[in-house]
């Protein structure tokens, strides 16, 4: 379920702390009063998982890493056609008058990226937080709407939380596989 890299573990846990806590934070737009505390802790938790993330990238930014020529640039074509996804999508859904359905379709385009991504680095946990995050964009709308809830806390806490849960899984490999 690990990456064969330290380094790319490593890195793993930057993104995904980063982007758990940027997911947290939408959530936290207008949630429920008593959500509000576990997205907090959420967010404290995933920067904190980030910066763990960085040092050991830091300390291992030498060592070896599933990124060559190749794999970089097939990299940067999968973020590409992720951010002109996400983008056209959202600016679709905000000419529509619907911006309340950003949210999920970010998440959507989010957990179907990380797909090949999680081919590309070789790192098959990343499959499984892809799969999470596709699940829980596609449930968001009608869980939202059957609990009067707003979409943006439905989709982002539980993205927020499976992002955490890849970077923690992450950081912890390589604090152990690195040691």
């Amino acid at each position: 379920m690990i990456a064969e890299h330290v380094r790319d573990l490593a890195a793993t846990a930057v993104i995904f702390g980063f982007f758990a806590s940027s997911w947290f934070g939408w959530a936290q737009e207008a949630p429920p009063r008593r959500w509000r505390g576990f997205l907090a802790a959420g967010s404290i938790t995933s920067i904190l998982t980030a910066i763990a993330g960085g040092l050991l990238t830091w300390r291992h930014w030498n060592d070896g890493t599933a990124f060559d020529e190749d794999t970089s640039r097939a990299f940067g074509i999968v973020v590409a056609i992720e951010f002109g996804a996400a983008a056209l999508g959202s600016v679709l859904l905000a000419v529509r008058r619907r911006s309340d359905l950003i949210s999920v379709w970010i998440a959507f385009v989010v957990g179907v990226h990380l797909f090949p991504v999680a081919a590309l680095i070789g790192y098959p946990m990343i499959h499984v937080v892809a799969a999470l995050i596709t699940v829980a964009s596609l449930v968001a709308i009608p869980i939202a709407r059957a609990r009067k809830l707003t979409v943006s806390a439905v989709v982002g806490a539980p993205t927020g939380l499976i992002l955490l849960a890849g970077a923690l899984f992450s950081v912890i490999s390589a604090a152990v596989t690195g040691s």
